[in-house]
């Protein structure tokens, strides 16, 4: 298969859904990523917490490990919309790469950037007949992620890690909270599966 993930970030792709593109990837799948921003970002009072530089490097080393072709739109990180202009740049691409599967952020992400993302993306696979949706991040919304499919990452989570650990500038902001949340969210999608660690997805449509 010809596969999509869509990010509006670097980095969001690498904590939804990483251990499932390894697992493509091993499978003989083609995958590619595609970021719409450049990432680069300031704090409230202007401070900068990462340069776009800092954050392409990093994408960039990320996708190597999965085995992923990177692309970026190059959209100004808070300020791209839902609208045509982000739209017809993420069809261009399922056009061109022939996409069957898109994995994309869900829409009800309480991040404006990752509604966007996941809105556009499923507007421009509105032709894909696979379309799952995955939660770049560990913030409550005010709707529940209704999680209904699922990934056996279990062999493939070390290196699921050492994707997330790319993000080298971000995991120092955080305080590697995320390698131990998404280690905690992962076994507990693979609990109930029946399986050590597991992705978990939300359908937007799914042709067997």
């Amino acid at each position: 298969m010809n596969v999509l993930a869509v990010g509006a970030h670097f980095d969001d792709i690498e904590l939804g859904c990483s251990g499932t593109l390894i697992n493509h990837k091993n499978h003989g799948d083609n995958v590619n990523l595609l970021v719409i921003t450049k990432s680069g970002y300031n704090d409230p009072n202007g401070k900068v917490i990462r340069t776009d530089e800092t954050a392409e490097k990093e994408g960039k080393q990320a996708a190597d490990i999965i085995g992923a072709n990177l692309f970026n739109l190059g959209f100004k990180t808070f300020e791209f919309s839902f609208d045509e202009s982000v739209t017809k740049e993420i069809t261009k691409i399922i056009e061109k790469l022939s996409i069957d599967l898109v994995y994309c952020p869900w829409i009800h992400d309480i991040h404006r950037d990752h509604q966007n993302a996941g809105k556009a993306a499923i507007m421009a696979s509105r032709h894909v007949n696979k379309v799952l949706m995955f939660r770049p991040n560990y913030y409550d919304s005010y709707q529940s992620f209704n999680g209904n499919f699922y990934s056996n990452i279990s062999k493939v989570f070390d290196k699921k890690i050492n994707v997330i650990k790319a993000h080298k500038s971000e995991l120092e902001r955080v305080r590697n909270s995320w390698i131990d949340f998404f280690k905690r969210q992962n076994a507990n999608d693979g609990q109930k599966i029946g399986v050590k660690y597991a992705e978990c997805f939300e359908i937007v449509r799914y042709l067997m």
